[in-house]
């Protein structure tokens, strides 16, 4: 066997990273335990840049045609209240910033899971700093620490360096699945539905 990584490359916010949830925790929990040389690394994509603006009524449209269609195709669960007691804005590196932060505390996967909770079910806005402080004393963070560090310079220059090395893989939007096996990259097919589609394609790159 060879030593590889897998990138889990994703965004807080991004809605088919939510309908995908289910096939990547299976598929991960299978690779943990079939491959345990395979190191699996979450990285940030970042959907959309810091915006303080209201986000367009076509782009509001859009986006919950596509929640329609996720629930359709998936059976993933939304929370449509979102779009009349919310203020949407197209802004998702505040929540990715919040990610990185929980990651650095062993606590990433927790705070990924909040959030997509907050805004898919509970109708909480993660664009804004509010809902994200909320969240990270929910998960036993320090309040005044984790709003110091979510509004730093340093956390945003973070992120902006994990997105520009996140852009430099083969990625075909988020989610995305990215195979380094011997210093080459394999984009890795994705099936919502199906862990076992991913799955196989790894561990034959692997065995290879």
């Amino acid at each position: 066997m060879n030593l590889a990584n897998l990138y889990y490359v994703y965004d807080p916010m991004c809605s088919w990273c939510w309908g995908y949830r289910p096939t990547w925790l299976a598929l991960e929990s299978q690779l943990q335990t079939a491959h345990p040389e395979l190191n699996i690394e979450y990285r940030l994509g970042g959907l959309a840049p810091d915006c303080d603006d209201p986000m367009p009524d076509e782009m509001q449209q859009f986006l919950q045609r596509t929640w329609h269609q996720i629930a359709e195709q998936l059976d993933t669960q939304f929370n449509f209240d979102f779009w009349q007691n919310c203020q949407p804005r197209r802004s998702t590196y505040p929540a990715c910033r919040a990610a990185l932060l929980a990651r650095e505390v062993g606590l990433e996967q927790e705070m990924i899971l909040a959030i997509q909770q907050a805004y898919y079910l509970e109708a909480k806005n993660p664009s804004d700093n509010v809902t994200l402080i909320e969240l990270a004393v929910g998960l036993g963070l320090d309040e005044e620490l984790f709003t110091k560090e979510l509004l730093s310079d340093t956390t945003k220059v973070r992120l902006d360096e994990e997105i520009s090395r996140t852009r430099h893989l083969p990625i075909q939007g988020f989610p995305s699945l990215v195979l380094l096996v011997n210093g080459e990259f394999f984009l890795v097919e994705l099936d919502y539905q199906h862990w076992q589609t991913s799955y196989q394609q790894i561990r034959s790159l692997l065995t290879d």
